[in-house]
């Protein structure tokens, strides 16, 4: 599957890091710092502008290094890059730790995933088929 892209940063494209990688680090493309203060949230340009094949998405997904070092995610995780928008890719980061985290150019601040997806055809219904989980939800299956 092949994705065309506009890159108007000063980085490289994104690429796979390894063989088995699922996503590519995406960078801040900005001119000067950003400060993120605790609870603050920013939204941050990348540069890069994609064309996706229908019937796929880009997902932008937090850095696991980050998230854990230093209390930065991505606030809209994932967020859905849909094959329709041509805008720049942008980043909604937030500051979860309590201490100011700054942002500088070219810092890798996201992963991006390519993802096949499929579209629902809703068949409306007055019954649904019975299973042993039922209505439970939000923990009840238990913590085992």
């Amino acid at each position: 599957m092949k994705v065309r892209i506009i890159n108007k940063s000063e980085h490289p494209i994104p690429e796979y890091e390894t063989a088995a990688s699922a996503g590519m680090d995406l960078r801040a493309n900005i001119t000067e710092a950003i400060s993120l203060q605790p609870l603050e949230r920013v939204l941050v340009k990348t540069g890069l502008f994609l064309e996706i094949p229908v019937g796929y998405e880009a997902q932008v997904r937090p850095r696991s290094g980050l998230a854990l070092k230093k209390g930065i995610t991505v606030l809209n995780s994932p967020g859905t890059v849909d094959a329709d928008y041509r805008g720049e890719i942008g980043v909604i980061l937030v500051n979860l730790s309590n201490e100011e985290f700054t942002i500088v150019n070219g810092e890798r601040i996201a992963q991006l995933v390519i993802s096949k997806h499929d579209r629902a055809e809703w068949i409306e219904t007055e019954i649904l088929s019975e299973t042993t989980r039922g209505e439970g939800g939000f923990g009840s299956t238990g913590s085992k």
